[in-house]
């Protein structure tokens, strides 16, 4: 008892320092990433708030810090765009809503143990989807680094209306805006630690008061506790499902990555399932506190294993922090939006390579054709974009299929025997390939009086293959030919066994 006091005390200075700077950076971020999400930046510190708080108690990552985020961001906008309009009367409280749905999903899947969901999302639709909200969200942010209100409807049509009207451009706000991009990456420069976020948001806010600037700001900041929200558009629930679903999924890949890289580093054992618990519990506490959906923070989450953090205790104090800081958060009202829109372009710049996408060709040029194809219909199709990723993982399901189907077969023939090696996974859909192409070649050889079949290339077979197998072999036995099958992997003697059991063969 003794040792686990000393040992629980010897944590806790370490994720007290974690904790709370991580809040300090998460304030302002938060903020930003919930004017990204098309919500008064203010909702952003209700999702910091609760959500990493109770996060701490089912997580299964030390390090991973729960909270607003880019992608996830972005994701609610596009699920948002087919029910309501940004500034609409009930889009808040349909952000609020998606939340509980996401939460509820989440949830789900880790308490049935489905966690190993984190693992199938298909990297080539990931890596087109990542690049594409990457660049979507740098461009939405331009009107606000620029100081000019575009009026296109869409994110990209906005940009270049913008880009294309360099004598409207307000040079306080793009003074803003450098400066914490400036603050940012110089104080990486010299030191991993620099807050350079908070330094950029309290300086912004002292200039911004000091020089009465006139540009955009939060304007209005409330001061105070979240307060509990059960009167959610409940109605619209159906609405919502599926939006909710892809959020769910494809913004847990972000925080499944981030647990696996810290537990490789620190040689620990991570749950996918308990993950799951804690980003549903998670989600569902900002959406009944007038949040919107959260996910895991790379930038935090190495800012807290940075800093020290040793236990999930971290990200409860970074959000029991954030709930202290809140009854003054009005100090922040003189925070122009230019630098909120540059703390967004800085946290996506680290995601906007195209190595990982162009990596695909060298490597599968099908998996490359998935990554563009989703990369193009995430930027088409915005704000929508969680369509783009349905579309892809059809896609991805499609070719796997189609490459399925194919099963590389190679013959040899030496003197009266003929030699068959199909390569690949025997199944009801690549049977009858195998099936014709044997067919044919015996045919056009009458002559052949042996077979042998060499199944060392293939790597699964179900019961329908290797039916197809024995009925194939029994056919030509009845020509008088002698049959054997070679090379029989371990995987699938047990099947082969049990369906040729008269078949001569031979195994590795």
């Amino acid at each position: 008892m003794v040792e686990q006091l000393k040992a629980r005390a010897g944590t806790l200075l370490p994720d007290l320092l974690a904790g709370v700077t991580v809040a300090l950076v998460a304030v302002p971020q938060s903020m930003a990433y919930a004017e990204l999400a098309g919500i008064p930046a203010h909702y952003g510190l209700y999702a910091v708030a609760f959500p990493p708080l109770l996060a701490a108690f089912f997580a299964s990552s030390a390090w991973l810090q729960t909270g607003p985020v880019a992608t996830t961001s972005l994701l609610t906008v596009g699920a948002l765009a087919s029910v309501t309009t940004i500034g609409a009367p009930d889009y808040v409280a349909l952000a609020a809503l998606l939340a509980v749905i996401v939460g509820g999903f989440r949830l789900a899947i880790g308490v049935l143990r489905g966690g190993v969901v984190s693992y199938l999302m298909n990297h080539a639709v990931l890596r087109g989807f990542i690049l594409a909200a990457a660049l979507l969200i740098l461009f939405s942010q331009l009107p606000s680094v620029l100081g000019v209100s575009g009026t296109h409807a869409t994110v990209m049509g906005r940009a270049l209306e913008v880009l294309l009207q360099p004598q409207s451009w307000d040079p306080s706000a793009l003074g803003f805006a450098a400066l914490t991009l400036v603050l940012i990456f110089g104080g990486r420069r010299l030191h991993p630690m620099f807050p350079g976020v908070l330094v950029a948001a309290v300086v912004s806010v002292a200039l911004s008061y000091a020089l009465q600037y006139a540009g955009p700001t939060l304007a209005h900041v409330p001061s105070g506790l979240p307060t509990l929200r059960l009167d959610l558009p409940w109605g619209r629930t159906l609405d919502l499902l599926l939006p909710g679903a892809v959020i769910a999924l494809v913004g847990f890949a972000e925080a499944a990555s981030i647990a696996q890289t810290f537990a490789d580093i620190e040689r620990v054992h991570w749950d996918p399932n308990r993950e799951f618990i804690g980003q549903g519990v998670a989600n569902i506490a900002a959406g009944l506190t007038g949040g919107f959906p959260v996910g895991g923070s790379f930038s935090r989450s190495a800012l807290s294993h940075l800093a020290g953090g040793r236990t999930r205790l971290a990200g409860g104090i970074t959000g029991a922090t954030v709930l202290c800081i809140l009854p003054f958060a009005s100090v922040l009202e003189p925070l122009p939006k230019a630098v909120l829109g540059a703390i967004v372009i800085a946290a996506v710049r680290s995601l906007i390579r195209l190595e990982p996408l162009m990596e695909l060709w060298r490597l599968s040029r099908r998996q490359f054709l998935i990554g563009a194809v989703t990369f193009g219909l995430t930027v088409a199709l915005a704000p929508r974009v969680e369509l783009a990723v349905l579309a892809g993982v059809v896609i991805s399901l499609a070719v796997h299929l189609w490459g399925e189907l194919r099963l590389d077969v190679t013959m040899e023939r030496d003197e009266d025997e003929l030699c068959v090696r199909p390569r690949g996974a025997l199944w009801f859909g690549s049977a009858p390939a195998l099936d014709r192409q044997i067919a044919e070649a015996l045919a056009d050889r009458p002559a052949l009086k042996r077979l042998r079949i060499n199944l060392s290339g293939l790597g699964s077979v179900d019961m329908s293959g290797a039916m197809m197998l024995a009925q194939f072999i029994a056919s030509a036995e009845r020509r008088g030919m002698q049959v054997r099958l070679e090379a029989v992997p371990p995987q699938i003697e047990p099947i082969i066994g049990r369906v040729c059991p008269d078949v001569a063969r031979v195994t590795p």
